[in-house]
Order: C-alpha cells, then structure tokens, then sequence
C-alpha cells in the first residue's frame, strides 16, 4: 500500500501509487454524483511532474445530452487568481524584482489616497485594503477599475490585517503585469506557460473552442454552509462583504458566464477556462520545485513566496481565519479544517463553487477538481475536500 511518513502534526504520503490512488479516490468521486448532486466534475492527482489519477464523470449540461470528456472545459473561477499571481511572480523573477519594493515604483498612478508605501507583497497577500471599491466601474471596463484602484482609499489601513480581494485582485495582477513586461496578463499567461506546456487552460477563451465548455450552473437554493455571518453579509446590501463581492459591477449572475463573449475576456479574478488535467499540471510544475525536467521555470526563491504564510489571521471579508502566501491561499494555523491537505508547505487557490487547485511542495503532490454544479460555498466544500482527505490517509 502507500508508504507513510508519520509525525505528531501530520501523515504525509511520500510516495502515492496510481492502482492505490484509483481504489481509493474512484468510490468516493462516484459518491460525488450519487450522494451530493454533482452534474459533471473531473479530478486530476499528480506527483513527481506525473499525472497519476485524472477521473471525469457526469455531463456538460443539465438535459444531460452531452457527456463530461476528458478534454471538456470548465470554468474554474477564482481558481484563475492562482495562475494569475504565478504570472506576476514569474515577471518580478524575470525582471528580478522583490516583492518589498513599493507597487507604485512601477505603477506611479496607485500612490496615492493612502496607498504610498502598499508593498508587492502586500498587495499579492490581500494586504492593500483593496477588495472594495466606492465608485462604481464596470468589470469588463479594465481601464475604468484600474483607475479606481488608483483613486481609491484604502478600505483599512494597509499591512495591518488581510481581506480577500474577491473581484479586484485580478485588475491588481493585470495591470502590474502590463506595467513591467509590456503585454496583458492573458496574454502572458499564454506565451510563458499554457503554448509552452500544452496546457488547456486559458485566460480569455479563443470562439474555437467554445464547443467543448461545460455548461456553467448556478447553486440551488438552501441553507447556506458555514461561515454563515460571511454568507448572510454577501447577500445583504450595504455590507462591506456585499460591497466587495459587487464590485467592480457587472457579471453577478453565473448565466452571464456561460456566454462565448464573456468567456473571451480574460478576467484575471474569476474567468479562467480549463480542464482538472491540465489546471493540475500547472500546480504539479510549482509542486515539482519550479522545474519541469532540468528546466528551472520558477526559482527556489519564487516558490518559497508561494508556500511562504505572510498574513494569518481573521479575514476582513470571509471573517474566519485565513492565510496567504504571495498570491496564493495557505492553511490558517488558527483553521481546524485544513484545505490544502497536510503538509505546511501546501498553497493553491479554491473557486467559487467547489472547484478546488493546489500544490503541496513537500511531497511534490498536485490536484485539482472542477465542476459546473456549484454549490453555496467560496471556499472548498466536502466534494472535493473528502478527495484531498483521502489521498493523504488511508480509507479501508
């Protein structure tokens, strides 16, 4: 069976083995569809720079005509921040610049209103006190938000405490992107990592492949999970937790998503295309030390800033312990249900939904789970986190 490694804290596995993997994770993914409502899913489990396990299941619509293949995509939502905060990481390891240096050095617009002294590393770890803004921008309208962010107060003081930047993060990474190396973040996204990988995974989906996207649907009504004070506040106008998930304004229904005009827009924050294989095996070449082969993509020094926890604490907006690295989420050390499996050394991004992506570095372990059935839930929900439970302890 697996071979495990045990401490007081946690059970790491240092070596996963595919037929194992399969036995383990199949039932459970099954009971996804059986048991909690799943539509059509796939999840994908590397190790080592190897995809051992890619599962898919379900259908690409709710009149269930057309079924999930192993080249379907979907969309991934907030799951995009990661490759987007990969990007800007790899541009400032290019340009060798360190995230201590001021975001308006290479932004001189943004210092202003409060915002002088707002570090890249704050920024990337939701620090800025950026996630709400006061004037109300359209969200396909890039240039009217990036001078909002410029013009805006912060919602507190920034480096004294984080807060998820739910929609305006992007807009931070994009227009970061665009200042220091010249071209759009989906655009760079595409020529640094997806045509060089072969990766499915886009931001900003070409018309061509619209014929295999997932029908994209929305929750169905209920009793909203837990942190219920964060889900009752999203849903009450007038709450700052209402206010951040609204703007910038525009593209609050999921139907919206589901149009071939929006999927072409390369929303940094929430509109990413892609399938569970390749979202994996982007996470499985930051798993795998930032190498593919002997090819160093990302240096030592770039992958510590993902796995790095620069801000722990109760978050401003979900109002529950949270941890983040330079762009990515970590385990809360104050969370009693870990997301990211066992190892401290894990980071990744969840999508609203259920959808669920991350990298643990200790063992070179990647996975990632999509779905188009979303449920009540930002952060990842039992659907995927039974998955990450089950690869890292043994079910008989």
């Amino acid at each position: 069976m697996w071979t495990t490694q045990r401490s007081s804290l946690h059970v790491c596995l240092m070596q996963l083995h595919a037929d194992e993997l399969r036995s383990c994770l199949e039932p459970l993914f099954r009971e996804n569809f059986e048991k909690f409502g799943e539509l059509g899913a796939a999840i994908s489990v590397w190790q080592n720079g190897k995809e051992l396990l890619e599962l898919h299941g379900g259908f690409r619509g709710a009149r269930r005509e057309q079924p999930w293949t192993d080249d379907t995509l979907v969309l991934i939502w907030s799951a995009t921040k990661g490759l987007g905060s990969a990007c800007l990481l790899h541009v400032l390891q290019e340009h060798k610049i360190d995230i201590e240096r001021r975001v308006g050095e290479f932004w001189p617009e943004f210092a202003q209103a409060g915002k002088e002294s707002i570090t890249l590393g704050e920024l990337l770890s939701h620090q800025a006190g950026l996630a709400a803004l006061d004037r109300k921008v359209d969200v396909l309208d890039h240039a009217a938000v990036v001078d909002a962010l410029a013009k805006q107060e912060p919602n507190w003081p920034p480096g004294t405490a984080h807060g998820y930047h739910a929609r305006t993060f992007g807009f931070l990474l994009d227009e970061l992107v665009r200042r220091i190396s010249g071209t759009t973040l989906g655009e760079y996204w595409r020529k640094a990592f997806a045509d060089p990988l072969g990766l499915d995974l886009w931001i900003g989906l070409p018309e061509q492949e619209n014929g295999r996207v997932a029908t994209m649907y929305a929750a169905r009504a209920g009793k909203p999970p837990e942190p219920a004070q964060f889900y009752r506040a999203v849903a009450k106008p007038g709450t700052f937790a209402h206010k951040v998930f609204g703007s910038p304004h525009g593209l609050n229904a999921v139907s919206a998503m589901n149009k071939p005009e929006i999927r072409a827009k390369a929303i940094v924050s929430f509109g990413g295309i892609g399938n569970a294989s390749a979202l994996a095996r982007f996470y499985a070449l930051l798993a795998n030390g930032g190498c593919i082969g002997d090819r160093e993509v990302f240096s030592k020094k770039t992958i510590g800033r993902m796995t790095a926890t620069l801000t722990d604490g109760v978050d401003r907006v979900f109002q529950i312990p949270t941890a983040f690295s330079a762009g990515f989420m970590n385990d809360s050390k104050k969370s009693t249900r870990k997301i990211f499996g066992r190892s401290t050394s894990s980071f990744g991004h969840p999508g609203a939904g259920g959808g669920h992506a991350f990298a643990d570095a200790e063992n070179k372990i990647a996975f990632a789970y999509v779905m188009n059935q979303m449920e009540q839930s930002v952060l990842p929900n039992e659907k995927s986190l039974r998955l990450v439970d089950a690869i890292y302890f043994q079910r008989g």
